[in-house]
């Protein structure tokens, strides 16, 4: 009886420790499969014939600044009316503080809001509770830029630039949008561009952020 007990707690043992490392192993192989998917990656997808499928979470990314041209400010025909709510993508955004240069695969998103027109006055601000100034309104218009030397690599820079019709509302945004023409936007940040082709002169969350 004591035998029979003594060899059964050795046969628990040994099941016991074996789970054990089976189940060390189990963790240790886990991780590295973790680091990898947790990898900063390309951000920017694409159809087969190149055209940019319009990212799901770009209000979650890394917000660096927002122009404002009114409407009213030029001539009622702003280049893109009204304010400029421009984001970074997570992981050029930790590559941007790190090494104070746009990653290749660094995607920018541009959302357009219209203002307020309610009681405007003539340089198109209104009077509200808080003061005079100028307030959001719908949304109208989505955009993206894209750093992509695979995709683009002939487009200055390898810059590509993609947008929705100006004016659009949200629900109108596409699913997918093709590259515009290289006159359309890359020679003018081409030209005008603080660095890298980027107006990064209007951004001062990437200003503060830039290393030493």
């Amino acid at each position: 009886m004591t035998a029979n007990r003594s060899f059964r707690s050795l046969v628990a043992l040994a099941v016991a420790v074996t789970l054990a490392i089976s189940g060390f192993c189990s963790v240790a192989d886990a991780q590295p499969a973790r680091a990898v998917a947790e990898e900063p990656g390309r951000v920017a997808r694409y159809t087969e014939d190149r055209q940019l499928v319009r990212p799901g979470n770009w209000r979650e990314w890394i917000f660096v600044g927002m122009p404002v041209t009114p409407n009213a400010l030029n001539g009622g025909k702003a280049v893109l009316p009204e304010t400029q709510a421009v984001y970074i993508d997570p992981a050029s955004w930790k590559y941007w503080k790190e090494n104070g240069a746009f990653r290749e695969g660094t995607m920018f998103a541009v959302e357009l809001t219209l203002l307020q027109s309610d009681g405007a006055h003539e340089d198109g601000s209104t009077t509200e509770v808080i003061g005079r100034g100028f307030f959001q309104d719908d949304f109208s218009g989505l955009m993206f830029s894209v750093k992509d030397s695979e995709q683009f690599p002939n487009e200055p820079g390898n810059w590509a630039y993609f947008s929705s019709r100006i004016g659009a509302p949200e629900s109108e945004y596409p699913e997918t949008m093709a590259p515009l023409p290289t006159d359309a936007c890359n020679s003018c940040h081409q030209a005008k561009g603080g660095e890298d082709w980027v107006f990064s002169q209007f951004y001062p969350i990437l200003k503060a952020a830039r290393p030493e």
